[in-house]
């Protein structure tokens, strides 16, 4: 996970930290541990089936049972990218998550930048609700960012 959060496009397109602090993976997957327990948050890891190898990490990163919202994310590490991993991870969090949570929306985040990722939320049938300009990415970055969005009934 400290070699995934310290890839430039993770860095630049993500809320890691900058510089990635030591053990930063580790604390990373408390998080999620931590949010499964508190229902807060479900983080996964993505791992070749054949191999066992890392590719990435898929997750909500929040979700609101009083509201039935949650906000999704993925990240690929850079040896995956361009394979369909985040499409089919993204699927998958996307399947289990309105089967297992009571969820009337999920969303991404994309930063405009990052095309590659909204093809991703495109072929996963998200649809692009708008552009939230100059958004908080994280200090010293601002971005223009896409919201997509998929509503229980829409999922397929």
């Amino acid at each position: 996970m400290d070699a995934l959060a310290r890839d430039e496009e993770v860095a630049r397109f993500t809320r890691v930290p900058e510089p990635v602090p030591d053990n930063f993976g580790e604390r990373w997957v408390e998080r999620y541990t931590r949010g499964r327990e508190e229902g807060t948050n479900a983080g996964f890891a993505i791992v070749d089936s054949d191999t066992g190898d890392f590719l990435g990490f898929v997750a909500l990163v929040r979700y609101d049972l009083q509201t039935q919202e949650a906000e999704a994310g993925y990240v690929i590490a850079s040896t995956a990218r361009g394979r369909g991993v985040g499409t089919r991870a993204l699927k998958e969090l996307t399947a289990w998550a309105f089967a297992e949570l009571p969820l009337e929306r999920i969303e991404l985040l994309i930063d405009v930048d990052n095309p590659a990722s909204e093809v991703v939320a495109q072929r996963c049938g998200y649809t692009r609700e708008g552009v939230l300009r100059s958004t908080y990415l994280k200090p010293g970055l601002r971005s223009d960012t896409a919201i997509y969005s998929m509503l229980r009934h829409e999922q397929a």
